[in-house]
């Protein structure tokens, strides 16, 4: 069988973590999501198909044309015309039934391999709370799909579409009867539509995990989702005198920590780094590799990309750091109102309510801040920006060269 994953789109609302890297690149516990699909989809897959586009000379770099002896072959969306454009590109390569999934979720891989069963064609579905952020099914009591509706105004289910299909050769004419949506794209939802209304489509439940990647604070529920699900410690690095342990935790080969150092799992740290002496790693954070946390340093419920350094007095909290990144001395990321609400954040230009009581700061590539820096909670500073000492960020900080892409 035959694997699709969608890896084209540029994914404005993830900025300014993808305004340096595609999406699928982002990584959660130290791997990008799109290894995770892969892992998922290997058990049952024959052959790869990546449609890609944009920076697709990155994914291609990390992948390579054969994963774990799979091959993968690279097809190339030049313009974004939508995801059922990007399906229709693959036609030429495909026989019979093939999976389809979106390169920016986590899904689980028991859930994919029973979606592989199926033998008419067919989408996974997961009951969310709040339907009118996604296309949600209507179907009968056997599964079959009466009507998909994309952000339903009318709440009239709960089942939500997560981008996870079994298709027939069936639905490549499907696609091309589909009308242009409102963006002027072909929408592969529009053409199930069409296809269920012709000649039948199904649903089956998700029964595990569907970990969706809409913004930049959902790497952080999917980091501590699948960090819950590690057991055990494995120390691959090198433990000083004088550090406690509690926990699941992993630490990964040439990686020191120094005396006085307080790990409390689950936590992941990558290679060749060094933590210490005297700081605290707290649950539900991830340390890629080559990455620094010293002296005095308390990190909370974070990730920090590789090459990332919180060095000296630093507090980083429910915060995402990116790669490259250097705090001076003292830089805190603030996590809480003092109101109790729920966080905001800009998000192409809307400010937007995350629903998260704790969030910190997201920081871009190559951010360097000054000694006493303070971040306010919810706040971005995009790749390659800074601040001078004794700064409070309390709003977005975007560079010269990017503000063309904060426009958008």
């Amino acid at each position: 069988m035959i694997s699709v994953i969608l890896c084209a789109g540029k994914s404005t609302r993830t900025y300014p973590l993808t305004v340096t890297r595609p999406k699928p690149l982002l990584p959660v516990v130290n791997k990008p999501i799109i290894e995770y699909q892969l892992s998922a989809l290997s058990s049952f897959t024959d052959k790869f198909i990546l449609v890609v586009g944009y920076r697709r000379e990155m994914i291609m770099k990390r992948l390579g044309n054969v994963w774990n002896g799979v091959k993968i072959e690279y097809i190339v969306q030049e313009e974004q015309k939508g995801t059922g454009h990007a399906v229709l590109l693959c036609e030429e390569q495909v026989k019979g039934r093939f999976i389809v999934v979106n390169g920016d979720d986590l899904f689980s891989p028991e859930d994919l391999k029973r979606l592989s069963q199926q033998m008419r064609p067919t989408a996974l579905v997961k009951e969310v709370e709040d339907p009118r952020s996604y296309g949600i099914y209507e179907i009968d009591s056997d599964g079959k799909v009466r009507r998909l509706v994309e952000k339903p105004k009318t709440v009239f289910s709960h089942l939500a579409n997560i981008g996870a299909y079994l298709f027939t050769p069936e639905i490549f004419p499907a696609i091309r009867n589909t009308s242009l949506s409102e963006r002027g794209e072909i929408e592969i939802t529009s053409a199930i539509q069409g296809l269920a209304e012709q000649s039948g489509f199904w649903v089956i439940y998700a029964e595990d995990y569907w970990l969706p990647i809409g913004y930049p604070w959902d790497l952080l529920k999917a980091n501590a989702f699948l960090l819950d699900r590690m057991t055990g410690t494995k120390i691959l690095g090198k433990l000083c005198e004088g550090v406690h342990i509690e926990g699941n935790v992993f630490i990964d080969e040439d990686t020191i920590v120094k005396p006085g150092v307080v790990i409390e799992g689950p936590v992941y740290i990558g290679k060749n780094c060094t933590i210490g002496p005297n700081c605290w790693i707290r649950p539900y954070t991830t340390i890629g590799n080559q990455c620094r946390v010293g002296q005095a340093s308390e990190i909370k419920n974070s990730i920090l990309f590789d090459g990332a350094y919180a060095p000296h007095q630093n507090y980083v909290g429910d915060s995402i750091l990116g790669e490259g990144v250097n705090l001076g001395c003292g830089t805190v990321t603030a996590n809480v109102r003092h109101d109790g609400q729920t966080h905001k954040s800009v998000v192409n230009g809307v400010l937007i309510d995350t629903g998260l009581k704790k969030l910190g700061a997201i920081i871009g590539d190559s951010v360097h801040t000054g000694i006493l820096t303070a971040i306010y909670p919810g706040r971005k500073m995009w790749p390659n920006t800074f601040t001078r000492p004794g700064e409070i960020v309390d709003r977005d900080i975007i560079g010269e060269e990017f503000e063309n892409e904060a426009k958008e």
